[in-house]
């Protein structure tokens, strides 16, 4: 039976509940245009005892970024099964998945926000990006790449971000789109590199060599030969 007697929270519950509260608010919202009395309402709490668990808006900002960082670099985690363009297609799915749930609160991540020019806040994108490129390379099976193979990874992931957010501003483009274009250029990215590098073309020779005519690279091939026809 329910009494109405409302149970006190520990401090790391609470500051666990206000961390979701924020990151619920900057999903809808840009974090500039949320408050600190709006957080406390959301939370049922009173504005001073945020104070208590935060020191101001931007430690309590800068800890629902973590959790949102540490959120948006585990959607690129995938099991090394399969071929590698399914794999990066699930990926990519995952992260526009972040991306629809999240957006005023990606954009703040990816473009500084309030905290813009905070060094936890550029750290924070920091480590996602890392850690992207971490997995990427796990995936391609080469923990120490080529130089070629470093840019073609690093390029491809700000390409997937900097088209995330061209892609929240009016969401023109169908989200499958573009995650297929993706999965697209980062073949074309890593070909390029291939005609320049034999190390990064021997590489690719045995990556395609797995992948099936009607995955999301051969899918590629089927379409620039179409071009070119």
């Amino acid at each position: 039976m329910n009494t109405g007697v409302r149970r006190r929270m520990g401090v790391e519950e609470r500051r666990r509940q206000l961390i979701g509260v924020a990151l619920e608010l900057f999903s809808q919202r840009s974090p500039d245009d949320v408050s600190i009395d709006e957080i406390a309402s959301a939370a049922g709490i009173s504005r001073p005892l945020v104070y208590h668990y935060f020191p101001g808006k931007l430690s309590l900002y800068e800890a629902a970024l973590q959790r949102a960082s540490d959120d948006l670099a585990s959607r690129f985690q995938e099991p090394r099964v399969g071929p590698l363009g399914g794999r990066l297609l699930r990926v990519m799915r995952r992260f526009f998945d972040f991306v629809d749930e999240h957006g005023p609160g990606f954009s703040a991540l990816m473009r500084g926000g309030p905290a813009v020019g905070s060094s936890r806040t550029n750290a924070l994108v920091d480590s996602v990006r890392q850690a992207a490129r971490d997995q990427i390379l796990w995936h391609l099976g080469v923990p120490a790449p080529p130089v070629r193979l470093e840019l073609v990874v690093r390029s491809w992931i700000s390409l997937a971000e900097s088209t995330a957010l061209i892609w929240l501003d009016g969401r023109r483009i169908p989200r499958a789109e573009l995650e297929a274009q993706l999965v697209h250029d980062f073949a074309a990215l890593a070909a390029v590199s291939a005609a320049h590098d034999e190390e990064t073309a021997a590489l690719l020779r045995g990556i395609f060599a797995d992948e099936p005519g009607h995955g999301p690279f051969g899918d590629l091939v089927a379409r620039l030969v179409a071009l070119a026809s």
